[in-house]
C-alpha cells in the first residue's frame, strides 16, 4: 500500500493542451491521506495487484498492470481523457512544437507494411528521392514488419547531422535499395497561402501549434503587400490544437480587448481569453471555411469571427468539441490527458456536441475513391453533455468529406471565391448582410 501511495504523492506541472487550451501552472500534491473515504477504496485495487503479482500463471510486470489500470480508469471518462506514456508523451509536445530533428516523410501502416504516405518538399528524404507509396522494409538493417508505427518514427528521429539508412522497395524495381540520409531540422509548416485571381488571398491553416500564429501573421503580411481586398480563411479538416494559438490568430482579425473565448471548470469560475494587439490585425471582408473535420481551436476561432459579424462561415457545421484538457507530466516521463473545462464562444454558446453552424451551407460531392468518414464529437462514446441545448440536437458524422479535392471541384472554395466578388463590387453595403442578401 504504501508503495502504491509513493506513486501518487507527486509534484504536477500542468500545461493545458488541448483542443481547447493552454495554461501554465502548478499542482503538488505533499502528502495522501490515507484515511479519507477515496484511498480507502485503494485497498481493493493493491489487493488485485498483489494476487495477479503472486498468483498469474506468467511473470507479469508490475508497471505494465499499473499503466493497464491507469489506462481502464481514463477510459471511463470523456473520450479526450487518457493515458500517455512517456514516448507517446514526447510525441504530442513535438506535434504541437511543429519541429524535430529527422528525415521528413509522412508514414503510414498499409496492408501491414510500413509505406511512405508522401515526402515533405525540401527535407533530406525529398531531397534524397525518398517518393510517396515507397515500401520501408528496415531501418537501419532492422526488419520493420513487427515494429509499431511509433517505434518507427522514433528510429527515424534524431539530432541534426546524424545520419539513418533506410531500405526501400519500390514499384518497378528489381529489388531494395538502401538510403542513407543524413537528418536535418524539419519544420512541419502548418499555415500556407497564396492568392487567387490576383485580389484574393487565401490561407490554410492545418493545426494550431506554437509558431501558428507568427507564420500567419507572415503569411498575411505578404498577401497584403500583393495587394489583395479580401481573405479566404480555410480552417478546413484542421483537428485543433493549442488555445493559445487560437487566441493569437483570431487576434490579426478582431480589434484589442475582444472575447475570444471563455471557460468554465469544475468550479464554475469564468476565464476569458481576450485579443491583446500584439500584432497587426486586417480588415478584409473575410470567409472563413469549416466543415465536420473541424475542431476544437478552429471551432474557437470560427465562433469568435462569427459572433462578432468579422467573417461569414461557410461549408459545414464543425466537429463540436467544446472541451478543454490538461496535458499533466508524471513521474516517470508518462502523462495525463484530463478534461478539465468546457469552453464557450463570445455570445456565450457552449458548441460541445453541437459545432458551430456556417452561415451558408455548402457541400461537397464525394466519390468513393476520395472520401473518408467523419465523426463528430455527437458520435463519440461517454461525450460530454452539452447543458444549454436538447441532447439529440447535435449533428452526426455518418457522412464522408474529401481530404484533399482540386480547386476546380471545391464547390466550397468556389462559391466563398464568388461571394468575395459580390462583396467587393457591393462595398457601398454593410458588408457581410450585403453579400448575404445579393447571394440570395
Amino acid at each position: 500500500m504504501q508503495k502504491i501511495l509513493k506513486i501518487l504523492s507527486i509534484w504536477f506541472i500542468i500545461v493545458l493542451i488541448s483542443a481547447a487550451g493552454v495554461f501554465l501552472g502548478k499542482w503538488s500534491i505533499d502528502s495522501v491521506d490515507a484515511g479519507s473515504d477515496v484511498y480507502k477504496e485503494l485497498k481493493i485495487f493493491t489487493e488485485v495487484l498483489s494476487l495477479v503479482d503472486k498468483n498469474y500463471v506468467e511473470e507479469v510486470e508490475i508497471k505494465d498492470l499499473i499503466y493497464g489500470a491507469i489506462r481502464g480508469m481514463l477510459n471511463s471518462l470523456d473520450p479526450h481523457s487518457g493515458f500517455l506514456t512517456s514516448d507517446a508523451y514526447k510525441e504530442m509536445k513535438v506535434d504541437t512544437k511543429g519541429e524535430f530533428g529527422g528525415l521528413g516523410i509522412q508514414i503510414g501502416i498499409k496492408e501491414g507494411v510500413l509505406t511512405v504516405i508522401a515526402p515533405i518538399e525540401d527535407t533530406p528524404a525529398y531531397n534524397a528521392g525518398i517518393k510517396a507509396a515507397d515500401k520501408i522494409i528496415k531501418v537501419d538493417d532492422e526488419p520493420t514488419k513487427d515494429m509499431t508505427l511509433l517505434e518507427a518514427v522514433n528510429k527515424m528521429r534524431g539530432p541534426k547531422g546524424t545520419s539513418v539508412t533506410i531500405t526501400i522497395v519500390r514499384e518497378g524495381w528489381k529489388s531494395p535499395k538502401d538510403f542513407n540520409i543524413v537528418r536535418g531540422i524539419i519544420k512541419i509548416k502548418s499555415v500556407k497561402y497564396r492568392t487567387i485571381e490576383d485580389t484574393i488571398g487565401y490561407v490554410k491553416i492545418s493545426q494550431f501549434q506554437e509558431k501558428t500564429a507568427k507564420d500567419l501573421e507572415a503569411a498575411l503580411k505578404k498577401l497584403d503587400s500583393k495587394g489583395i481586398k479580401s481573405l479566404i480563411l480555410d480552417l478546413r479538416n484542421n483537428p485543433g490544437g493549442l488555445l493559445n494559438s487560437a487566441i493569437e490568430v483570431s487576434d490579426q482579425f478582431l480589434p484589442p480587448e475582444k472575447l475570444v473565448v471563455y471557460i468554465k471548470g469544475k468550479t464554475g469560475e469564468r476565464v476569458d481569453y481576450l485579443t491583446q494587439g500584439k500584432r497587426p490585425s486586417y480588415d478584409y471582408p473575410m470567409i472563413v471555411m469549416v466543415n465536420q473535420g473541424s475542431a476544437s481551436a478552429s471551432e474557437i476561432v470560427a465562433g469568435a469571427v462569427k459572433d462578432w459579424n468579422r467573417a461569414v462561415i461557410l461549408g459545414t457545421t464543425t466537429f463540436g468539441k467544446g472541451s478543454v484538457q490538461s496535458v499533466i507530466p508524471l513521474s516517470d516521463g508518462a502523462a495525463l490527458r484530463l478534461t478539465t473545462a468546457k469552453y464557450y464562444t463570445p455570445s456565450g454558446k457552449l458548441i460541445q456536441n453541437t459545432g458551430i453552424e456556417p452561415d451558408i451551407e455548402v457541400k461537397l460531392e464525394v466519390t468513393d475513391e476520395n472520401g473518408h468518414v467523419f465523426l463528430r464529437e455527437n458520435d463519440l462514446k461517454g461525450r460530454l453533455d452539452n447543458e444549454q441545448v436538447d441532447e439529440n440536437k447535435g449533428k452526426t458524422g455518418k457522412e464522408k468529406v474529401p481530404l484533399k479535392v482540386d480547386d476546380e471541384d471545391d464547390l466550397q472554395l468556389q462559391r466563398a471565391i464568388e461571394l468575395l466578388k459580390l462583396w467587393n463590387k457591393f462595398k457601398k453595403f454593410p458588408g457581410k448582410e450585403a453579400v448575404l442578401q445579393s447571394a440570395g
